[in-house]
């Protein structure tokens, strides 16, 4: 009983800290950040303690995760509050995550690809000025990575093929069986709902599929697309429903801003073995394929700011590179967790 009272205290103070702290935060900004946390931090030397630091430092109201590993969620939630950054957060068995300052409604599993829950996405509403809205943290199937057949890799394999396959209907017929488009025609038929309430949605993840606004005419001869040009599925069906990529809101042109997030020049990785970040060592395999969309009713969401977060470089033909883009990169002053960067979106909330 004398145990359990001082940690009942401690509780209580940590609950009161908590709620403080997500009143301070009901402004009329909100910050999300999106992370693929490869294989929870466990591929570069204390990569938890890095997690934390880049967590920390983003500072961001929301919070998107994946590729999280058990225990997880609890300690960083705690370690956060040791550095008086008060979240809210849960994993519910998943290999995402969803992090909160604004105190949430509960935190559930929707969007289930029928058969298989571990495909789910995590979801939750926040209220700010008066605005319910609906957040969704999602990890995509990443087989069937058929942006590698353009260049000439397979994407089940991931072994070099006789040569690069370009046909539209060809790579778009093997990329459907991932479950990627499943996931999206999932979320999107959970999404209607909170819209016909008149509700924001915004969902980020990690899509293991590239947007179709990358693989037009303008860059069907970069980055060995080798003349193809793909309206990539999960793209396709998120902007004919009304979503807006926010990156590419923010920055349009994608030759000069090409966003890629995939795969990081991370140089801690290099210094342990670099085949890590290179899948196909032998093309331009840069890519963005990590994201953060959203869907604004009567402009309850305008967007401010979009960032992409984590090292300056990139990986071409097996090495990592300087940057060569003019893209916007937030580059942390912690070393980099991970193999993809991540996005950061900024958003002013309107008043009811």
């Amino acid at each position: 009983m004398k145990k359990i009272i001082p940690l009942l205290i401690l509780l209580s103070i940590y609950s009161f800290l908590y709620n403080l702290n997500a009143r301070n935060t009901q402004s009329d900004t909100i910050s999300v950040f999106q992370m693929n946390l490869w294989h929870g931090g466990t591929k570069v030397p204390n990569g938890y303690e890095c997690i934390l630091n880049v967590l920390d430092e983003v500072n961001a109201d929301i919070v998107l995760l994946c590729e999280i590993r058990h225990p997880f969620m609890h300690k960083i939630i705690g370690d956060l509050a040791e550095r008086g950054k008060y979240y809210h957060g849960e994993t519910l068995g998943l290999s995402v995550g969803l992090l909160t300052k604004i105190i949430p409604d509960s935190i559930v599993k929707r969007c289930i690809v029928p058969g298989d829950e571990s495909r789910a996405m995590l979801k939750t509403t926040v209220t700010i000025k008066g605005q319910p809205i609906s957040i969704y943290s999602c990890h995509l199937d990443y087989r069937n990575y058929e942006c590698y057949l353009p260049r000439g890799y397979s994407g089940t394999t991931w072994k070099k093929i006789d040569h690069p396959v370009t046909d539209e209907n060809t790579v778009l017929k093997a990329n459907r069986l991932s479950f990627r488009d499943e996931s999206i025609s999932a979320f999107l038929k959970d999404a209607q709902k909170e819209i016909k309430k008149g509700r924001a949605v915004i969902i980020g993840g990690d899509f293991n599929e590239p947007s179709l606004l990358d693989w037009q005419e303008n860059t069907k001869n970069l980055w060995d697309h080798n003349g193809a040009v793909i309206r990539w599925d999960c793209s396709a069906m998120l902007l004919d429903a009304g979503f807006k990529d926010s990156y590419r809101e923010k920055y349009p042109d994608a030759v000069t801003y090409p966003g890629f997030t995939f795969p990081a020049g991370n140089r801690e990785a290099e210094k342990a073995d670099l085949e890590n970040l290179a899948w196909a060592p032998e093309a331009d395999e840069r890519d963005r394929i990590d994201f953060i969309y959203y869907y604004s009713p009567d402009s309850v969401l305008s967007l401010l700011k979009s960032t992409l977060v984590g090292p300056s470089g990139t990986v071409l033909r097996g090495k990592i590179i300087p940057a060569d883009t003019k893209d916007n990169i937030y580059i942390p002053k912690s070393v980099w967790p991970s193999d993809h960067k991540g996005n950061l979106t900024t958003f002013k909330v309107s008043s009811r």
